[in-house]
């Protein structure tokens, strides 16, 4: 199979580090993901890697408080069980450098039309408070960055992790120039939910063809409805029909329709496309890391 070799990748060594690999979220599957980038032929002078992030840089779309506690330790242990995640150093280095990957992964794509983040899609993370793994919102960060330095007029999120972009939605509620859209299991973690500017809550079980149609639609609608500068497009794969937190019956070969269809409409559409990888749940963290490598395969086949 041949790829694009210029298709522009983003990556920080700081993504994975010493983490349980017993805990539900798979902290190597970063590096695991870059390995596997490196193994299909995906990674040759592409792969670009964001500034070392610090509270100062989410300050911009998140409470001063809560960033500045969070990275010296000093939030409560409910704050802490909220997220889900045990602090380190480490963990607030990643944490922090994340967001700017995430936004050079999209000052890319508005450059060469497409580029891969890999990491990113925290759309739990909320103003002043943390949930579901997700500290701090490199999708509303980004998008909030992209308007205020008018590199962007308009964007389009379009997450299709199996899980609501709560906090994305709440972020970004009064922003006129980011338009949210989720399509989500609806009954299924968060509780409650956010409204975005477009919601689809799909029922329990719900499998590859009527998802598909469905992103497709909705999709294909937005693009011709907003003409966005650019969409950032969180690549969930905790859709999949194994997946540990999932609810969704979409197949493997589901998640390669979805994601080839997603980029080749937008780039139907002129419209530049970011990706970031979301969320996913496997305890074979291998396996995990090949389904993450899905949506940068597709892109790198454009």
């Amino acid at each position: 199979m041949t790829f694009n070799p210029k298709l522009p990748l983003v990556y920080h060594e700081n993504y994975s580090f010493s983490f349980d690999p017993q805990h539900r979220f798979v902290m190597s599957k970063f590096a695991r993901l870059h390995e596997q980038c490196l193994k299909k032929g995906l990674i040759h002078d592409n792969l670009y890697t964001p500034d070392l992030g610090t509270p100062d840089h989410l300050e911009l779309i998140h409470c001063d408080n809560y960033v500045w506690d969070l990275w010296h330790n000093r939030l409560s242990a409910k704050a802490m069980r909220r997220i889900g995640l045990p602090w380190s150093e480490q963990l607030m280095a990643r944490t922090f450098t994340a967001p700017l990957g995430t936004l050079k992964a999209a000052q890319l794509a508005l450059k060469h039309g497409i580029a891969c983040h890999l990491a990113g899609g925290t759309h739990h993370a909320h103003y002043d408070f943390g949930s579901g793994y997700c500290m701090v919102n490199d999708l509303a960060f980004t998008a909030t960055t992209l308007i205020n330095t008018d590199l962007a007029r308009n964007i389009l999120i379009f997450d299709l992790d199996v899980h609501q972009g709560d906090g994305t939605a709440a972020l970004l509620k009064h922003n006129p120039y980011v338009f949210t859209c989720s399509i989500h299991c609806e009954k299924n973690f968060p509780f409650p939910k956010h409204e975005s500017d477009l919601d689809i809550g799909l029922d329990n079980h719900t499998a590859d063809k009527d998802y598909l149609a469905t992103v497709e639609e909705v999709l294909t609608g937005l693009l011709q409805d907003l003409t966005p500068s650019l969409v950032l497009y969180d690549a969930g794969v905790d859709v999949w029909e194994h997946d540990g937190l999932g609810k969704l019956n979409i197949s493997w070969q589901g998640i390669e329709q979805r994601d080839a269809l997603v980029l080749k409409t937008c780039q139907q559409h002129g419209v530049p496309v970011a990706t970031v990888i979301g969320g996913g749940y496997d305890k074979d963290h291998q396996r995990l890391a090949q389904r993450h490598s899905i949506v940068i395969e597709q892109a790198a086949k454009l």
